[in-house]
């Protein structure tokens, strides 16, 4: 794990995640790396010093200069106060499009890791907008931990690992592998059933053993959840066996086909309290 990206908006969730950030980067000699995106209003260009370029509304321009001198500052700040830390950290400020933003200094940095706060949402909101979070989620090639509250890594000792154990998962599973030895954790394995998608304890266990031998897999268990939905079943485990941190793969779907199938491991990152681990199935 050689560099964590870290989106920071200066918000209590941005600064949950960097804790938990700094924890890892303690753990593991990383590179942490925290980048503050400042979204641009329609109408407004920004050189690369954080000018106001022509044809903006006055008042706009004037908001947005006082913002850009507030988070320069900020940012200064930040790196002073961090500047003894026992491993790399460097800032970054850049202007537009949060989640455009992200996804470019995800590509350049070649991130192995990205950490993010989130509030979650719901209902009509959760449908309709959804966070440059669950963007992340859905479209990162590496591996997301989606943060809400103070949680400390050095404290993660049980990892719940919810999926049907296809051959799809392979490619996921070493990089949540790595974490695991990094956080010398107890790993739970766990295929939720429910009448949607119902499978018997003997070809579960069949897959799972499968799974276990090909991954060469130590420290960890295998259980069998029935619940009414996928997500309830993942989030009913976590509270009910004390795990400390959900693992799971994402499909990364779009459009149209997002909206019709949605998305199990977007539901969990909406809903569930503890940190959350996703990747992209490829």
């Amino acid at each position: 794990m050689k560099t964590i990206l870290v989106p920071y908006d200066f918000s209590p969730e941005s600064k949950n995640a960097l804790a938990f950030a700094k924890g890892l980067a303690t753990i593991n000699q990383s590179h942490l790396k925290l980048l503050h995106v400042i979204e641009i209003p329609t109408g407004q260009t920004f050189n690369t010093m954080g000018e106001v370029g022509i044809g903006s509304n006055e008042m706009q321009n004037v908001f947005m200069m006082e913002l850009i001198e507030q988070r320069k500052v900020q940012m200064a700040e930040l790196k002073e106060e961090n500047i003894d830390l026992p491993f790399k950290f460097t800032t970054k400020m850049i202007f537009g499009n949060p989640y455009a933003g992200i996804s470019n200094e995800i590509s350049e940095t070649k991130a192995d890791l990205i950490v993010m706060g989130s509030k979650g949402s719901s209902g009509l909101e959760e449908l309709l907008i959804g966070s440059n979070t669950e963007k992340v989620v859905r479209h990162a090639k590496c591996p997301v931990i989606t943060i809400k509250g103070l949680s400390d890594p050095r404290y993660i000792k049980n990892i719940l690992f919810a999926s049907d154990f296809s051959e799809e998962n392979q490619p996921i599973f070493t990089q949540l592998k790595k974490l695991q030895v990094s956080l010398n954790a107890e790993l739970h394995l766990v295929k939720i059933n429910t009448s949607s998608s119902f499978e018997t304890t003997r070809q579960s266990r069949t897959k799972v053993q499968e799974f276990i031998a090909k991954n060469h897999l130590e420290h960890v268990t295998f259980d069998i959840y029935n619940s009414d939905t996928e997500e309830e079943g993942i989030t009913e485990y976590a509270e009910d066996h004390n795990i400390d941190l959900i693992a799971m793969a994402t499909h990364g779907r779009t459009g149209f086909m997002h909206l019709l199938s949605g998305s199990i491991a977007e539901d969990v990152v909406n809903h569930a309290k503890r940190p959350v681990w996703t990747m992209k199935i490829k």
